[in-house]
């Protein structure tokens, strides 16, 4: 492998320094991977919960709406947390505590545990994840070593989700539903033994005058309360609804006061002269628009897959391979070569267009469709477009954020991929099934209506799309004009 023959960044020594970097790469990605399958590999076992465990299919969302709102609430107040801190160490804390509650999850014989332990393993997901990317961009100083560790990891992220469905099929059918949480337990000590050897210590720029804690209870409760928003009420109830209408003004009131709050706190706990930087701003309004977008085609592109053309849960995920094949492969052979040649801008603005296609194709399939003539086709420009965008996107969110900053905008790019995924979801769900309701009431036959949701919620996809191609357009630099602000303010620097 190239990235081993002795390419150093600043203050490497040789091939052993050049060998341990990447090594180290490799264990932070197996511990985003283990986070990222645990998002869906345990939607293939919620009917085997729901049967042992006797969930009504009310409560058997909590199952995943507890993780979520856990994970999404706390993502951007633990990335800021590795920034005071020690990044390190916030990684290594978050595996500890998934992997404990993943063990918990396993041991769980009834709701009340399972629920209450999916909450706790949330927390260590957004520990360890919100991190991540902050230590790849400090580990990789080297741009060309930097953009290629972190299309690594970008793959891992975005197409793990995928590997996921096949993994928790295998578990579950061949063993039970318990061992989806089981499997992490010796991943995760393993992880961490190899964390805690590799990577080098890190000091955290420290908490200064004090801790923020009014800001980092407001912004918590702020994304917590909006997913929660978003995953129950909305989507039980709708978006008109009083219940969910009450709580998203209290979840923009908390974002108010958490941004009137920062403004003004002398040691604030998220700067906001991160969102100066016109990347740091364009990258996460893309990341919510785009994978909005994308989130709710893989869930009712499934649907479409079982419901229409009769596929069971392993042609399904088989289906989706292509996606996850080609995006690993322009991820980590060869983005971050198109990205050195042409910037990242350039990038993101080549593969938006992709993934804008892969959507409006997939909302023409007919009810009688074939996969090779109208599902593969959207599945390759999905896939490549993906691989093109959401590394690129990744290495504007960093080239806009100081050293002390890079925890932070981790935190944040992961947060807004989280919110964008569940707002997606939810809200292309509820109009696709309004949708299909309202023709089953015309008189069309069951399918035709079912497809006719589908293109609804395609079509409204590929136009979130194209207003993230606008923003594109509009708001992101080329690196070179992108430089971040200067570390820390002199008053900063002081009271720390």
């Amino acid at each position: 492998m190239t990235e081993w023959r002795g390419i150093m960044g600043e203050g490497d020594t040789g091939l052993v320094a050049g060998r341990k970097r990447w090594v180290s790469l490799y264990v932070l990605c197996v511990g985003m991977l283990m986070i990222v399958l645990d998002a869906t590999v345990v939607n293939v076992a919620l009917p085997a919960i729901q049967s042992d465990l006797g969930f009504t299919q009310s409560s058997l969302a909590w199952v995943v709406n507890a993780y979520m709102i856990s994970f999404g609430g706390l993502l951007l107040l633990a990335g800021r947390l590795g920034d005071i801190v020690s990044r390190r160490d916030i990684f290594l804390a978050g595996l500890a505590v998934f992997t404990v509650a993943s063990l918990l999850c396993g041991l769980a014989q009834g709701q009340v545990m399972l629920v209450a332990a999916r909450f706790v393993q949330g927390v260590g997901g957004a520990m360890t994840s919100a991190v991540i990317l902050g230590m790849i961009f400090t580990m990789f100083s080297e741009p060309r070593e930097q953009a290629k560790a972190i299309g690594v990891f970008a793959f891992v992220a975005s197409a793990g989700g995928a590997v996921g469905l096949l993994v928790g099929g295998i578990l579950t059918q061949s063993i039970s539903w318990h061992w989806i949480f089981f499997v992490n337990v010796p991943v995760g000590i393993v992880t961490a033994a190899l964390a805690w050897r590799l990577i080098e210590a890190d000091e955290g720029i420290g908490f200064g005058d004090g801790a923020d804690i009014p800001g980092a209870a407001l912004i918590t409760g702020s994304l917590m309360l909006g997913v929660y928003t978003i995953v129950n009420p909305a989507a039980e109830y709708g978006w008109t609804s009083g219940l969910t209408l009450g709580l998203g003004t209290l979840s923009l009131a908390l974002l108010v006061g958490f941004i009137v709050r920062e403004a003004t706190a002398s040691n604030p706990l998220v700067p906001l002269r991160i969102f100066r930087s016109r990347n740091v701003t364009g990258s996460n309004l893309i990341q919510v628009l785009s994978v909005a977008g994308m989130f709710g085609m893989f869930f009712l592109g499934a649907l479409y897959l079982q419901r229409i053309l009769g596929y069971d849960a392993l042609q399904t995920g088989l289906a989706f391979l292509p996606v996850t094949v080609i995006m690993g492969t322009l991820s980590v052979r060869y983005t971050d070569r198109l990205v050195m040649r042409f910037g990242a801008r350039t990038m993101v603005l080549s593969g938006l267009p992709l993934i804008l296609a892969g959507l409006a194709l997939f909302a023409l399939a007919p009810v009688d469709g074939s996969y090779v003539y109208h599902v593969l086709p959207s599945m390759v420009l999905l896939g490549t477009g993906a691989g093109l965008c959401f590394p690129s996107l990744m290495t504007l969110a960093m080239s806009g954020a100081t050293q002390g900053d890079a925890g932070l905008a981790s935190g944040l790019i992961n947060t807004t991929a989280q919110v964008g995924g569940a707002l997606g979801l939810a809200v292309l769900a509820t109009l696709s099934a309004s949708r299909s309701g309202a023709m089953i009431s015309a008189g069309e036959p069951t399918v035709t209506a079912l497809t006719g949701g589908y293109h609804l919620a395609f079509g409204i996809g590929a136009i979130l799309v194209g207003v993230a191609i606008a923003i594109a357009l509009i708001v992101l630099e080329p690196e070179r004009q992108a430089e971040p602000e200067s570390e820390v303010d002199p008053a900063e620097c002081e009271a720390a």
